[in-house]
């Protein structure tokens, strides 16, 4: 069984999506929102959000993570800021687990889950209800964490696939 943590980035919130898998089956352990003071100085935010990647670690120790990538944004100042906390946020996964992080392009992660690289959110979620059976989920960004886990789980797989066929 393999655990993977799913992780939406962001500077004001990020989500996170916890799976187990095994073999073909998928199963929902836990997901939520992580919220940061948007009031309190954008270098001690940074801290608080290394503080709450660490915590997720110590709470779901997963074997694997699986990140977003950078997207497009037209405001340099948010892409900034975004690229800043997935810096934090990657600062604390790799403490203790280097060569267990993965990421994968908000496209990628969209067209493996649902086989459109531009799906909306909703289809997102639709897919996941699929998976999952009925959920609800408090935003975009803790559906998107669980179809970034769900989408290293599918890629993984591939990978060990055409690996077993080379040898």
């Amino acid at each position: 069984m393999v655990r993977i943590l799913g992780i939406d980035p962001g500077s004001r919130k990020a989500g996170f999506g916890l799976i187990e898998t095994h073999h073909n089956q998928i199963k929902y352990l836990s997901s939520g929102v992580l919220i940061y003071d948007t009031k309190s100085d954008f270098l001690e935010r940074l801290h608080h959000i290394y503080d709450s990647c660490q915590k997720l670690i110590e709470t779901f120790a997963p074997n694997e993570i699986a990140l977003e990538s950078l997207i497009y944004v037209k405001n340099v100042s948010s892409l900034a800021k975004l690229a800043q906390a997935r810096g934090a946020m990657i600062a604390a996964f790799s403490k203790n687990n280097r060569g267990k992080i993965f990421e994968y392009s908000p496209t990628l992660v969209k067209s493996s889950f649902t086989g459109n690289g531009h799906a909306d959110k909703e289809a997102i979620q639709k897919g996941l209800r699929l998976i999952f059976g009925p959920q609800k989920f408090k935003s975009h960004d803790e559906s998107d964490a669980l179809a970034i886990a769900i989408c290293h789980h599918f890629l993984s797989r591939q990978r060990k696939e055409m690996t077993q066929n080379i040898n």
